[in-house]
């Protein structure tokens, strides 16, 4: 037997069951998404990363996904302030936006490093600013605008932790 029959090929493409992929016809399927992304248990710790253009409806999940989470209160865009900090019943949130980003070093200048090693639940839209600075994602979301109301949407799992969120959902 040569080697290839012996190992696992270092480059290939993800299971099947790592990746799903959905059509959200409108903003109520994103709700009844976040619901459903916020009754897994082992949320509580996940990295999700959001994908997609500008107007897609990244922050919009974020925000059906904290209501539905438990948090109260304004919830507000981090594109300016980069974080912002919430605190549902006991679980702390972190929902990042690196759009401003020039240098993918700004994410470790800024001390995000001891955040992402710590507990809680971290929300990150445009991770491609930061580059290879911060983890893998659990769960990458990736949203495509269809038209005003349709969304085009492919969970991808890169973690352990990420094939059992997706596991525990319909997508």
């Amino acid at each position: 037997m040569t080697a290839a029959h012996h190992h696992r090929p270092i480059v290939e493409s993800a299971p099947a069951h790592d990746l799903r992929k959905a059509t959200w016809h409108s903003e109520d399927d994103t709700a009844a998404f976040a619901r459903q992304l916020a009754a897994q248990p082992l949320l509580a710790d996940a990295f999700i990363t959001l994908h997609g253009e500008l107007g897609a409806g990244k922050t919009t999940l974020v925000r059906h996904l904290l209501r539905a989470l438990g948090v109260t209160g304004r919830i507000k865009s981090p594109t300016y302030a980069v974080v912002e900090p919430h605190e549902a019943p006991g679980l702390a949130i972190w929902h990042f936006d690196f759009y401003r980003f020039s240098d993918p070093r700004e994410w470790e200048d800024a001390g995000f490093r001891d955040i992402f090693a710590g507990p809680g639940l971290k929300l990150a839209e445009w991770p491609q600013k930061a580059a290879a600075l911060i983890p893998p994602a659990d769960i990458a979301i990736h949203i495509e605008a269809l038209d005003d109301h349709e969304r085009c949407v492919t969970l991808q799992a890169h973690t352990a932790r990420g094939r059992q969120l997706l596991h525990g959902m319909d997508a």
